[in-house]
């Protein structure tokens, strides 16, 4: 999972990744559905060099045990997830995931991780609800939503075929993952997300996901 994120749209000087959401950093709630999920799962997470030491005392700090391997992020979201693809062994599947999303659930984990077993790729999608336009030079026009999807992660592939297409991408500007997949021809292959899986990126962002856990523990 990627964490390279800095503090800068959350107004705060802590990166939002180890921001405290019920009590503990984000970051930590993220690798532990996936723990959940698949405790033989082997967890990488990428993380700017000067963040590392932070990290690890964190760890100290909450008493976090759950095994991870660490990697040092690159300068761009590209050069980190390459990075990290650089450092797993052998085949099977490799899933990318923010690391500030961590309300993603156990089915949209098992839908992506099963298409992609036999597709060779998935990625979690929610359809849109919202009316939306766009903007140009001429003012602005109807979308029609029926056709748009918005894109979550984890985003899970063959680790042959995502590692083929970080090694040879024409540039490091893409969107996600999957677009640098679509460089070699491939095509995407879309399940259902689940809608609380949010990217905490500002701090409405965090209050959300302050009140997804709260409402989960009630019902639980």
């Amino acid at each position: 999972m990627v964490a390279g994120g800095t503090g800068t749209r959350m107004n705060t000087e802590v990166p939002k990744q180890f921001l405290l959401l019920a009590g503990q950093p984000v970051l930590m709630h993220t690798i532990r559905i996936f723990h959940l999920f698949d405790p033989g799962m082997i967890l990488f997470v990428v993380l700017p060099e000067n963040h590392i030491p932070y990290w690890e005392e964190l760890c100290r700090k909450h008493s976090f045990t759950i095994a991870h391997r660490l990697v040092k992020g690159g300068e761009t979201r590209f050069g980190s997830v390459k990075n990290a693809l650089k450092q797993i062994s052998g085949a099977g599947l490799v899933a990318i995931h923010d690391g500030v999303r961590p309300l993603v659930s156990i089915e949209t984990l098992k839908r992506t991780f099963e298409e992609a077993g036999k597709s060779g790729n998935a990625i979690p999608v929610i359809r849109m609800h919202e009316s939306i336009r766009e903007t140009g030079f001429d003012g602005s026009k109807e979308v029609a939503r029926e056709n748009l999807r918005i894109v979550q992660t984890p985003q899970v592939f063959r680790k042959e075929l995502i590692k083929k297409a970080y090694d040879s991408a024409p540039h490091e500007n893409f969107s996600d993952d999957a677009t640098v997949l679509e460089t070699l021809g491939e095509t995407i292959h879309l399940v259902e997300g689940n809608p609380e899986n949010i990217k905490i990126t500002r701090t409405p962002d965090l209050h959300c996901a302050e009140a997804i856990l709260g409402y989960s523990a009630l019902k639980g």
